[in-house]
């Protein structure tokens, strides 16, 4: 079983990411095991230690759920199967930690152009994946 992670962050970029998976699934000869995580920005602590963290936990819900919705129709009218993640914290870290923990073989993701030198061709969430990453990336522009 080959496992991809594609990042998704609700952007026209991840869903071009999502679609290129689809448009390359001839290239993968195992069966294929699809988890799209999106990661949602940690509350300042000073908010967070105000809220209860079932309205947290709900609030991450909501926002990730909707985020995930354009990537998960993407798949549904493709009928691939996938996985639904959530993370909550720095997305780069988040995951590369992920991909670490469930054995991900492949890291799927858009790439945007932020205006910063480094930005330029990549975002800085796609750069320091690249980085942290202990597997291959393919990034779609």
């Amino acid at each position: 079983m080959f496992r991809i992670l594609v990042a998704v962050d609700g952007s026209e970029s991840s869903d071009r990411a999502v679609s290129h998976l689809l448009k390359k699934l001839a290239w993968y000869k195992d069966s294929l095991e699809v988890h799209l995580l999106n990661v949602q920005p940690s509350l300042p602590a000073g908010v967070a230690k105000f809220v209860p963290a079932t309205q947290l936990q709900d609030y991450h819900r909501e926002h990730a759920e909707s985020t995930l919705a354009s990537a998960r129709a993407i798949l549904d009218a493709a009928k691939i199967p996938y996985v639904t993640h959530i993370g909550v914290g720095e997305p780069a870290h988040v995951i590369a930690g992920y991909a670490k923990d469930k054995s991900i073989d492949q890291i799927v993701m858009g790439t945007r152009g932020l205006g910063s030198v480094a930005g330029v061709v990549m975002g800085s969430v796609t750069t320091k994946v690249l980085g942290l990453a202990d597997v291959p990336v393919l990034l779609v522009k």
